[in-house]
C-alpha cells in the first residue's frame, strides 16, 4: 500500500517562529517534481513535538490540499497519549489523509500489552496505520511478536522500521503479512534487499529525485544502479545525522536557500564544526557552491 519513497517533510518556520506555509508549499512542489510517492507531514522530522494541536492539524490539512492527489499523505498522528493520538488520527482521516504514522509512545514506557491496546484503538478509527519502531527515541521497542499480533488488524498495514537492524525485516516477513519500509536512509537498500518496499526518508527533503532513483531501481531489480546511487548518497545519509534529526536536514535546506534555518527550542542550530562538515558534504555532491 505504501511502496516507494515517502519524504518525512520538514516544517519550515518564519523568522518569528511561526509555521511558514508559503515555504512549505514550495517544498511540497519540489517533492512532487522529484517524483516521490508521497509525504509524511508532522513526523519527528516535521518537529511534531513542538507544534501545538492546531498547528499540527493545519500542517496536515495544508499538505493534503497542496499535494492534491499527486501523491499519498501519511499523516504523523502519534503521541504519548492514546486519546491525543485518536483525536489527531480522526482529524487526519476527515481531512483526507491516506494513512497515519504511529510512533511508539516515547516517554510513558507502556508494556507490549499496552502497546497492542494503544495501536489497536487507533487502528479502529479506520485510517490505514503505519507502525513506527524507533527504540532509540522512544525507549520502547515493538517486539516481533507484538507486530505479528497487530498485523492481524485489517487497518495495520505497514511497518516503518528504524531500530537499525536489517534482520527485523526478515523476521517480520517470516512471521506475518505486513509491508515494511525503512526508517533510516542509510539502511534502505540493505532492507530492500531482504524484502522492504521503500523508505520514509529524511534525505529526500534535500535530494528527492536521487532517493527516488535508488528506491525505484531496487524495486525494478536493477541492483547495480541502486547500489551506485546508494554509494553516491552515502556521505549525505551520514551527514544528515551529525546532530539530532531534523537539525542537520534543516541546516542543509537552509544552505540551499530553500528554507530559513529556524527551529523551536529545545532544538537549536548545529555546532559550527558539524555544520562545516555538512557543508563540505553538500559541496562535494554539487548541491551548493
Amino acid at each position: 500500500m505504501f511502496e516507494g519513497i515517502y519524504t518525512a517533510i520538514v516544517t519550515p518556520f518564519t523568522e518569528s517562529g511561526e509555521v511558514d506555509f508559503d515555504t512549505l508549499g514550495e517544498l511540497i512542489e519540489s517533492q512532487v517534481k522529484g517524483g516521490v510517492s508521497g509525504l509524511v507531514p508532522v513526523g519527528t522530522t516535521g518537529e511534531s513535538p513542538t507544534l501545538n494541536m492546531d498547528e499540527h492539524q493545519q500542517v496536515i490539512e495544508f499538505t493534503i490540499e497542496r499535494l492534491a492527489g499527486r501523491g499519498k499523505v501519511i499523516a504523523g498522528t502519534g503521541g504519548n497519549s492514546t486519546a491525543e493520538a485518536l483525536e489527531l488520527t480522526q482529524h487526519a482521516k476527515e481531512a483526507g489523509a491516506d494513512g497515519c504514522l504511529q510512533v511508539t509512545p516515547y516517554y510513558n514506557k507502556p508494556s507490549q500489552r499496552g502497546l497492542i491496546k494503544h495501536f489497536t484503538a487507533i487502528a479502529d478509527v479506520g485510517l490505514p496505520v503505519v507502525l513506527y519502531n524507533i527504540p532509540g527515541r522512544t525507549s520502547r521497542e515493538l517486539t516481533v511478536d507484538t507486530v505479528v499480533e497487530l498485523s492481524r488488524h485489517p487497518q495495520i498495514v505497514c511497518m516503518k522500521e528504524a531500530a537499525g537492524d536489517v534482520d527485523r525485516v526478515s523476521a517480520y516477513r517470516a512471521a506475518c503479512d505486513i509491508e515494511v519500509v525503512s526508517g533510516d536512509d542509510i539502511l534502505t537498500l540493505p532492507m530492500m534487499s531482504v524484502g522492504a518496499v521503500g523508505v520514509i526518508s529524511v534525505a529526500a527533503n534535500v535530494v528527492p529525485a536521487e532517493v527516488v532513483r535508488m528506491v525505484q531501481s531496487a524495486l525494478n531489480g536493477d541492483w547495480a544502479e541502486a547500489q551506485a546511487t546508494h554509494h553516491k548518497l552515502y556521505p549525505l545519509f551520514k551527514g544528515l545525522f551529525l546532530d539530532t534529526n531534523p537539525v542537520p536536514v534543516k541546516a542543509a535546506l537552509a544552505m540551499m536557500g530553500a528554507i530559513q534555518e529556524v527551529y523551536r527550542l529545545p532544538m537549536c542550530e548545529m555546532a559550527d564544526a558539524d555544520k562545516a562538515r555538512l557543508r563540505e558534504t553538500m559541496v562535494s555532491l554539487g548541491l551548493i557552491d
